[in-house]
């Protein structure tokens, strides 16, 4: 009886300890959501500043990826709005507008007062209702060390025609999530999949919602059939029949304590509507031909003019219990979901280059033909014949002629189509996942994105065009040399997430720092602004006061400049400093 009263009291402890552990765990998680929201309320406060809509000629909008890139619907532009950056030590989460004149090539940033708050991963859409709308669901906001995470849940329209923004209030919508999709399907927005992550859980989404532009009202669907896992980051278009397909996609489970697996998914579906059922409809999952692109998450989406979806780069990860490394893309493929049938984009390469080649050819092929006439012994060339898929489905013999060994100045084989390989270096983007596209007046634009060199995260702000049409070559808009970017050691990143857990745990930590401090090493004596005028230079008046009004007066000097320091470091960014000069 003993042992088992022990048995018993050792089990009804370590059931205590579980629930203190998960009360803890909540409260901890509640507290960090509760510090975004103050983050977040305290961006806001600073672009309400904002009074009136200015627009300002820039250079090329700063490196960042899970923004979104749209065409607008009656002008020659693209607009961009939000997106993230990390430097090594910090993420930096943005709110910004830029629209781009393609006939200009200019780029234009747009402060418009009461703007949707700082986000990526978010989803938008553009419809043509009242001269051009951009609506804005969801999406995330990232602490800057890059641990914590707010998930949003509401919806903006941008009115392109008057430039203002408009929050719609409307209840049962999705919950909040970000890397969901969402499509414009006839006059309703149709929103599918997404995550929500914090640093206890995470969960992955595949419930679909439309919302109605008619009624600005939300509603949830249950269609029938079996329908895609819970996945976030895949395909999502309308087709030219009036369904929608949902293709790839990316989530993750827990295996063991600790552990997560990844599943990149490859499995496609459609969403039908029923015919005569309002409101109802049809999960089916389908298996087109063709070449189908290699499994990869992160991947970009675009619907072309031809009612074709494209595809463009991404990466495939190999996943370790301890390592995790990806593979990144930079190739094309294309969706013909009146075939249903993918297949791979191929360039042609430059009209003027294929011109060249042939005069180049038929120069060549007079010399051969007078060294032949010397009878000199040449060895025959090899002719390949290989069948490819062509860039409008079909597929196509090429017969390529390659040079034997021990002959040179060969030129490039042609096929029966006049085509040829480039020569040199070919432009275009380099390998990315997570980039912006747009698609206008049959021209494709890649912005940005990342890939990955090593354990450093290198993010773009370069801008590339291809042709559909042609399909001949990319063409560089905004040329960047990624060995150029700032990129901070994680070393240095373990003192500033310190700094950061300062500022945000200060009234935690208060009671330990009410006896005597002890001297700091590397700043014995601290100067007012002495250990933060690298962050924000002429600002240190204006981040004393907010640290002094966030730990008291009851505060020492010294533990003011402390959370001061740690502040700077959080809030830094462009639209911080401007509204810290016009305080001063």
């Amino acid at each position: 009886m003993g042992k088992k009263g022990k048995k018993e009291k050792k089990g009804r402890g370590a059931e205590k300890t579980a629930a203190k552990m998960e009360k803890k765990l909540s409260k901890r998680s509640r507290k960090e959501e509760e510090d975004l929201e103050a983050l977040i309320a305290h961006f806001q406060t600073l672009d309400a500043k904002k009074t009136q809509v200015t627009e300002t000629l820039c250079s090329p909008p700063s490196p960042r990826l899970n923004a979104s890139l749209s065409a607008h619907p009656e002008k020659d532009e693209l607009i961009l709005f939000g997106g993230e950056y990390f430097n090594g030590q910090k993420t930096f989460v943005y709110n910004e507008l830029y629209i781009y004149s393609i006939r200009k090539d200019t780029w234009t940033k747009v402060d418009i007062p009461g703007p949707p708050p700082r986000r990526c991963a978010h989803q938008a859409v553009v419809v043509p209702q009242g001269g051009g709308q951009l609506w804005i669901f969801g999406g995330e906001f990232a602490s800057p060390d890059g641990e914590q995470f707010y998930h949003y849940k509401d919806l903006w329209v941008l009115h392109l025609a008057t430039k203002t923004w408009e929050q719609i209030r409307s209840t049962g919508g999705p919950s909040g999530r970000s890397g969901h999709r969402m499509v414009a399907w006839k006059r309703q927005l149709v929103l599918f999949g997404g995550f929500h992550e914090s640093t206890r859980d995470y969960i992955y989404y595949c419930d679909v919602y439309t919302f109605s532009l008619d009624t600005f009202l939300w509603s949830k669907l249950s269609p029938s059939g079996p329908g895609p896992a819970p996945r976030s980051g895949c395909l999502m278009a309308v087709t030219p029949q009036g369904s929608i397909a949902i293709y790839g996609g990316y989530s993750k489970q827990r295996v063991k304590k600790d552990v997560d697996k990844g599943t990149q998914h490859s499995d496609m579906f459609l969403l039908k509507p029923e015919e005569g059922g309002e409101g109802k409809w049809t999960w089916t999952r389908i298996n087109p031909s063709g070449v189908r692109p290699t499994t990869r998450s992160g991947f970009s989406v675009a619907v072309i003019p031809n009612h074709q979806t494209l595809v463009f780069g991404g990466v495939c990860d190999e996943e370790e219990e301890e390592s995790l490394e990806g593979m990144f893309f930079n190739d094309l493929y294309f969706y013909d979901a009146t075939r249903n049938r993918w297949f791979a984009g191929q360039l042609k390469g430059p009209k003027l280059e294929k011109k060249r080649r042939r005069r180049g050819r038929a120069e060549e092929s007079e010399g051969a033909a007078d060294r032949d006439c010397g009878g000199a012994d040449v060895p025959e060339p090899l002719e390949v014949i290989t069948e490819v898929v062509s860039e409008d489905g079909t597929v196509v013999t090429i017969r390529q002629v390659l040079a034997p060994s021990g002959v040179v100045g060969q030129p490039p084989p042609e096929d029966e189509n006049g085509a040829v390989e480039a020569s040199g270096p070919s432009v275009e983007p380099c390998p990315r996942s997570n980039a912006m596209l747009a698609v206008k007046h049959g021209l494709l634009y890649v912005y940005g994105g990342m890939f990955e060199a090593g354990d450093r995260q290198v993010t773009l702000n370069d801008l590339y065009c291809l042709d559909l049409h042609k399909m001949e070559e990319w063409k560089t808009l905004v040329e960047m040399d990624p060995k150029m970017q700032e990129w901070l050691e994680e070393t240095d990143s373990e003192e500033d997430s310190s700094s950061d857990e300062g500022a945000e745990g200060a009234d935690e930590d208060q009671e330990e720092d009410s006896g005597e401090e002890e001297a700091d090493p590397q700043h014995p004596e601290v100067v007012p602004g002495e250990q933060y005028a690298d962050y924000l230079p002429r600002t240190e008046q204006y981040w004393l006061k907010l640290a002094w009004n966030h730990v008291g007066p009851e505060a020492k000097e010294k533990r003011a400049l402390k959370v001061a320091q740690a502040m700077a470091k959080t809030f830094f960014d462009e639209s911080i400093q401007d509204a810290a000069q016009d305080q001063r």
